[in-house]
């Protein structure tokens, strides 16, 4: 990873490097493919300090932080904070991402149970939904024990037929 540490209106001492380069350190930890980190530290006339954080990430569009501070030492811990945050965003992305693919449902002959392991299957009458007229659906619902049918009309809409207590049915 290629580092730089800049100075705009401001002198860079050695504490202030320090300080800087150990905010690099604390990207590290999340294994991302980071290019190239800058940080470029400047002074405004009104004596305020502005940190900007520019990181390089392989696969990812550069990411800037930018954060303002009366304190030069606090607006480097804000930014760091920030950039860890979008980083580690980042990183449970990639992690998500990678945990659900393709790959990790491969299973290897030895992870294969025995064939005297395998669940029984029981054959169910499978149900066919068509499109059904009313007076189906009413011969349906007259069949079951159910107070209600759903079904599909003709025009393809989702209709509930239901028997009401005065004897006659309910269409809804």
């Amino acid at each position: 990873m290629n580092t730089s540490i800049v100075g705009k209106n401001i002198e860079l001492t050695e504490p202030i490097k320090n300080y800087a380069q150990s905010a690099f350190e604390a990207i590290k930890k999340y294994n991302l493919d980071i290019i190239s980190a800058n940080i470029v530290l400047s002074e405004s006339k009104k004596g305020s300090f502005t940190v900007e954080f520019v990181i390089n990430v392989k696969d990812k569009h550069t990411v800037v932080i930018t954060q303002k501070d009366k304190d030069l030492y606090a607006a480097i811990d804000l930014a760091q904070e920030r950039a860890k945050k979008n980083l580690r965003r980042y990183a449970d992305k990639l992690k998500d991402n990678n945990n659900g693919g393709v790959k990790s449902l491969e299973i290897d002959e030895a992870e294969t149970p025995a064939a005297e392991d395998e669940d029984e299957f029981v054959e169910m009458e499978l149900k066919l939904y068509k499109p059904l007229d009313f007076e189906e659906a009413k011969i349906m619902l007259e069949e079951s024990d159910e107070n209600f049918f759903v079904f599909q009309d003709i025009d393809g809409h989702t209709r509930v037929i239901t028997k009401l207590e005065n004897g006659k049915y309910g269409l809804y």
